[in-house]
């Protein structure tokens, strides 16, 4: 994204379906929930809509589409007799099912990353902490450019610009009518690695510090001199609104990533960017850094 031009335009697509993903976790939380007040088994539950036991563990932890048919056969197993309770039910199920905007690109994108990107159009708070690149949701179309080559213009996939116009694509919900807060932690060697050449990294930096100007964007640096005591890899953790949400921690490999969401897992991840706030600059310190590096670039 660059700039003003790519982060304006107020209300889009991005906020009609903001939440999807939440919603469909919320449902199946709540499924759940009357699942075992009535005492049943998942296989039990599957039993009566016509599936396994782990498809009922998909829908319960929001991973797959509903069908309005199987929820009102589970509420009546469960009891759930009350009509206005029922239409409640049956209303979420059709907007849980509304088809989100990186459905679009299910050609370019595997599956455990579709997932992230849903939960983090619903999430209220975004943390991040980076060691290599500067956030996808804080990249420069030329930045990503230079990832998805790899640094090698001549080195061009088929699908390139399908993915970077994913990444810019994802980064409009820092600008719809109520965008979440992304607190973002950098490694300065972030800064210092000239990813895509200098002129790029330079344009990078001068939109970093633009959009730390806003309001609902944190950044942080760690200098040098911090870096790698806190954490030794990169993390998201995903804050949300919704009460019956857990946060999630995305941790993202080689070959796939990790959703954790365990009170263990989140506690530890938690200390981490406690810790990582707290060894990093602040703020506003962090912008005199951006600005210094500009200067002697």
């Amino acid at each position: 994204m660059t700039e003003a031009g790519q982060r304006g335009g107020a209300a889009s697509d991005a906020d009609s379906t903001r939440g999807v993903t939440a919603r469909r976790i919320v449902l199946g939380t709540q499924l759940r929930r009357l699942r075992e007040q009535a005492g049943m088994s998942r296989a039990d539950a599957g039993y009566i809509i016509r599936a396994s036991d782990s498809k009922v563990w998909r829908l319960e932890l929001g991973r797959v589409a509903f069908k309005e048919r199987d929820v009102a056969d589970l509420l009546t197993a469960f009891g759930v007799t009350d009509d206005g309770e029922r239409d409640a039910f049956l209303d979420m199920v059709r907007h849980a099912n509304e088809p989100g905007w990186w459905r679009r690109y299910n050609d370019v994108t595997p599956g455990w990353f579709q997932d992230f990107v849903g939960l983090e159009e619903s999430a209220a708070r975004i943390q991040t902490f980076e060691l290599q690149f500067v956030p996808g949701l804080l990249q420069i179309d030329s930045y990503a450019r230079a990832i998805a080559t790899r640094g090698r213009p001549d080195f061009t996939p088929p699908d390139t610009e399908r993915r970077i116009g994913l990444r810019m694509r994802r980064q409009k919900i820092l600008a719809g009518m109520n965008p979440p807060t992304l607190w973002a932690v950098m490694d300065e060697s972030v800064l210092r690695r000239p990813i895509g050449g200098r002129e790029v990294l330079r344009r990078q930096i001068e939109h970093l510090l633009e959009a730390s100007a806003l309001p609902n964007i944190i950044l942080q640096i760690i200098p040098m001199h911090m870096s790698g005591y806190a954490a030794e890899s990169a993390f998201t953790v995903l804050r949300f609104a919704e009460k019956e949400l857990p946060d999630v921690v995305y941790v993202e490999h080689l070959s796939g990533a990790l959703y954790l969401d365990s009170r263990q897992d989140i506690e530890q991840y938690s200390r981490a960017i406690d810790r990582l706030v707290v060894d990093a600059e602040t703020p506003d310190r962090s912008r005199q850094m951006l600005a210094k590096i500009l200067s002697e670039m």
